[in-house]
């Protein structure tokens, strides 16, 4: 980090920064007040701007506001606030306190974006599509946080997790795990490097300091790189010289009403901001940000049999068996231990027969493995110096710990974990120079899925319990019990003495286990301790720096330039686990320590903008350009017109080429978990492996498995059968990692009409992905070649088996098409009626890949929102409606089918100007109509809240 910031330093002193004197201005105050001019009442939140010195402030509950500014006169104020038309006055000198009066707009218009094109312009003349929440929205969203106001928005998924956990994503291909879409908070990628995501808004703003989102749904790689493939959320907090005071925020509220999955529960947020300029020359300002979290979470406690009796991985010649209690191979959605992994042969005598069975181990629910309690403490602190006009230097540091459920490969409950990041930037109008530095901890966290297999093995070993089932289920038989019954007391045999939920032995196992780092088991793995862990332990650095320059002075304004560079490291400290030394031989890779793990890539971008025929055509070009170290350099160029015939209506058109580089945890990761290792899929995790050249893959060994059963039954013996059925292995021939592409069309129009009642928003898209990055799980033989003997009969026995689960790229072309549309009207006064209709889908020429795409996106869904913001003077209500299509959820972890569910929030608001407060009762889910938004999440219900902000102070 000293390295990046004496970097910075060197920066300045080569753009020859030198001090410019104010002696020439005057130390000069003004004052007024600013109203509705409708209805004469204050406007609290209107900025108030000079435009000639890049200061300002914010209206106070009363409508006032002071500036105090080194100025010479004349100078220009720009009077605005969301949903009035702007206002611009020239100041001539010192005057009388100056009134102004904005009229209001009836419906949301044409504001200024930053996030589409990295530089600000209108909304409605953006060259790709982009969604915005800004100031009103969020104080007038029917939703428990602004976080959570992001479903609401066009084209937006928003994925729980955990009431601390949720993660947006547009147009598809939707994961709690999400590498594909990318979020900043004030220029700065907040993800965690290691987990791969941003935890949510975990080092996010507040309540009291956000200042809007900016959504762009699609790929925004060819300007932004990285892991922006899908979609980026930009999150924009104040400035404290233009919002000082101190406020206060404090949220109250009930869930788990129901009392079904835990007794109803409070929750409840509270929330601090200060800022202020500190020196009358207006050159320093601080802001202090004080948030903390603290609720029960939703319960993830489906029982959805993900493993039903027909499958080949079950026991599809006993249909019988049926699924869930009674199916021998059960595998519930939120139950861990009963994977793939833990599946046990068990041969018996039955109906004159041997025939074998499939059964997995009992496992535990998800629900007695984690704890319910969630929280999330958050601190930011920034200082920022103006040393002359146009010029601002700010440092920032944010600091977020989170206790929550968070879903990878598996489930993983964080407790501890923390995120922080140290930031320092530069800009005036025309650069932008920025680096910072991000440290993540994933504290006392553990995965539940090495938690359960330990708990499992350390009670008996997979061997010890398949023979006490195998003894106990032949003798059910032979007493005439039928299968079903049979099974089922085979289970109880074999289940006894281990650890109960609820009872100190297994907490107190518990409690060891996820204290161990070392996920691997004595009896799996010989010099493994004698009982395994599960603890997540994670430690990593993240390095960026970044350079923005605006040249359209070079082309004397005709012709708008922008050019862009930026540098990022990630560096992981090996745990053994997750992430290895690879300079190591493969037998001490597991062993913590060793050389820290390096993932670069450097990246650089040129953006030219040109206006023709009166400014009613914009021509946007770029092309990017960003080289992974593991990875050849690749170029992504984007093509966009804008056509504006008039103020009315905006029709865009734009072509770009997306490139996303495998993340960190998908290029390099080693873990082993439950006996299954998953693995990066570059050629250097590859070496003396052999799972990319050497393997058959899991789906095709299912077939195999079922086909060699069958004719064991029929009298074959198990070799014989293996070498009969050996042309159902499919060898895997995994292709080496490499970046995954898009080559994405998007159109869309944007109107305002009927007298600015009605606002249409239309958007379409087409995207070709090539090279997609997925999982699959392959078996590697421990003698000899795949399509060998040796290799087959290795098949039979899982002992010599050694199982991966590979990050690698799709051999088929996908493609991903949809629309997105939103039209609202305001039909009587400030009354107003809008909706969102989201249509998502995916195709490929050949259904046949070597693994699930995992689209997990409902075709159909949409929104339909009602509301008033004024009611009443200083009373205003709103209330949205949302529904969503049934859809096919596939994740390693989990698949099965999604049902549909509709949800309906609402909430009124109160002003309370003499107090400088105002109040929101509301809530989500109000009919408690519990739904699961992905296989294995949790289930949600209704919660309720009632929330305050209150400036105590304003300037």
């Amino acid at each position: 980090m000293k390295q990046i910031y004496l970097l910075f330093v060197l920066l300045m002193g080569a753009l020859g920064i030198t001090h410019q004197a104010n002696a020439q201005n005057n130390l000069v105050e003004i004052s007024g007040q600013v109203k509705d001019g409708a209805s004469r009442t204050p406007l609290s939140n209107a900025t108030v701007y000079i435009r000639e010195h890049d200061a300002g402030a914010v209206t106070d509950s009363a409508g006032r506001f002071v500036i105090k500014s080194y100025l010479r006169f004349p100078f220009t104020l720009e009077i605005s606030f969301i949903g009035y038309e702007k206002q611009v006055f020239t100041v001539e000198n010192e005057r009388a306190k100056l009134q102004f009066q904005l009229q209001p707009l009836v419906v949301m218009s044409d504001e200024m974006v930053v996030t589409a094109s990295r530089v600000e312009e209108r909304l409605f003349k953006s060259p790709v599509a982009i969604e915005k929440l800004d100031i009103r929205a969020i104080r007038e969203t029917p939703a428990a946080s602004y976080y959570d106001a992001l479903e609401n928005v066009k084209g937006v998924q928003l994925t729980t997790s955990s009431l601390t956990f949720k993660v947006p994503n547009t147009r598809g291909f939707n994961n709690p795990n999400n590498f594909r879409f990318m979020q900043l908070v004030d220029g700065v990628d907040v993800q965690a490097a290691t987990l791969g995501v941003p935890l949510g808004n975990t080092i996010g703003p507040s309540e009291l300091d956000i200042a809007s989102v900016e959504i762009t749904p699609g790929s925004a790689s060819a300007l932004y790189g990285i892991n922006s493939i899908n979609g980026l959320a930009h999150l924009r907090s104040k400035n404290p010289f233009l919002t000082q005071g101190l406020s206060f925020y404090q949220r109250v509220g009930v869930n788990h009403v129901d009392a079904i999955d835990h007794p109803t529960a409070l929750m409840s947020e509270t929330a601090l901001r200060f800022a202020k300029v500190l020196d009358k020359t207006e050159k320093v300002a601080i802001k202090l940000n004080l948030s903390y979290f603290q609720g029960i979470d939703w319960v993830s406690s489906a029982a959805v049999d993900q493993n039903a009796s027909n499958r080949a991985s079950a026991n599809p010649a006993f249909p019988e068996l049926g699924s869930g209690e009674t199916n021998p191979a059960y595998d519930a959605w939120n139950r861990y231990g009963d994977e793939r992994n833990n599946n046990v042969a068990v041969a018996v005598n039955y109906l004159g027969k041997r025939q074998t069975f499939n059964v997995r181990r009992t496992g535990y629910w998800e629900k007695d493995l984690t704890e319910p309690q969630v929280s999330n403490l958050k601190f930011s602190g920034g200082l920022f110096y103006r040393p002359f006009k146009d010029w601002e230097i700010s440092y920032n540091y944010r600091y977020g710990s989170m206790d929550g459920t968070f879903q990878r490969g598996n489930k993983i409950r964080l407790n501890n974990a923390v995120v922080q990041n140290h930031s320092l930037e530069l800009k005036n109008k025309r650069l932008t120079a920025r680096v910072y530095f991000t440290d993540e901890n994933t504290g006392d966290s553990y995965n539940l899925k090495p938690l359960v297999d330990n708990f499992e093995l350390t009670t008996k070993t997979n061997k010890d319990w398949s023979a006490l089932y195998q003894t106990t289920l032949q003798t059910g038989i032979d007493q005439g019990k039928s299968l079903t019954e049979a099974h089922l007391a085979a289970r109880a045999s074999a289940d006894q003495g281990r650890p109960e939920p609820g009872t100190q032995a297994f907490q107190d196992l518990k409690n060891k286990i996820i204290g161990i780092n070392n996920w691997d088991h004595a009896s799996l793995i010989a010099g493994a301790p004698a009982t395994g862990g599960a603890a997540l332990w994670q430690r990593s650095h993240l390095y960026h720096g970044e350079l923005q320059y605006d040249a359209s002075h070079w082309f004397k304004e005709k012709v708008s330039l922008l050019l862009g560079t930026d540098l990022r490291v990630n560096e992981v400290i090996p745990d053994g686990n997750n992430f290895v030394d690879f300079s190591r031989p493969i037998e001490d890779r597991t062993l913590p320590g060793g050389e820290n793990v390096k993932y670069s890539k450097l990246g650089a971008f040129a953006q030219a903008t040109k206006l023709l025929f009166e400014e009613k055509l914009k021509l946007v070009a770029s092309i990017r350009y960003d080289h992974n170290y593991d990875f050849p350099g690749r170029w992504n160029p984007r093509l966009a017109a804008v056509y504006s015939p008039n103020e009315q209506w905006n029709y865009r058109v734009s072509y770009q080429s997306g490139v996303r580089f495998p993340a960190l945890f998908e290029a390099l990761s080693y873990v082993n978990n439950g006996n299954v290792r998953r693995v990066g899929g570059l050629a250097k995790v590859n070496e003396g492996l052999g799972f990319l050249e050497n393997s058959y893959t899991l789906n095709a060994l299912d077939l195999f498995t079922a086909a060699v059963n069958k004719d064991v039954a029929g009298g074959l013996t198990r070799n014989d059968a293996g070498l009969k059925n050996r042309g159902l292995l499919v060898i895997s021939n995994l292709p080496q990692l490499a970046p995954e592409e898009v080559q994405a069309w998007d159109a869309g129009v944007k109107s305002i009409f009927f007298e600015n009642k009605v606002v249409l928003d239309w958007d379409f898209y087409y995207n070709v992905y090539e090279g997609f990055l997925g999982q699959v799980e392959v078996a590697v033989p421990v003698d000899g070649k795949v399509g060998t003997d040796a290799s087959v009969l290795n098949m039979l026995d899982r002992n010599k088996q050694i199982r991966y689960r590979v990050f690698t790229n799709a051999t088929n072309t996908y493609f991903n098409y949809g629309s997105a549309l939103r039209l609202s009207y305001n039909f009587y006064k400030k009354y107003s009626l809008s909706g969102n209709l989201n249509y998502n889908d995916l195709s490929t020429k050949n259904d046949n890949d070597i693994f699930i795409t995992g689209f997990n996106t409902p075709k159909w869904s949409g929104n339909i929102q009602f509301g008033n913001r004024e009611v009443l003077p200083n009373f205003g209500f709103n209330m949205v409606w949302k529904w969503q299509d049934t859809f096919l959820w596939q994740t390693p972890l989990a698949e099965g089918v999604v049902s549909s569910f509709s949800t309906l929030d609402a909430q009124v608001s109160l002003q309370v100007p003499q107090w400088n407060a105002a109040f929101k009762l509301g809530g989500t889910n109000l009919t408690n109509n519990r739904y699961i938004q992905y296989a294995a999440g949790p289930t949600i219900g209704a919660l309720y809240y009632l929330s305050m902000t209150w400036d105590v102070w304003k300037k």
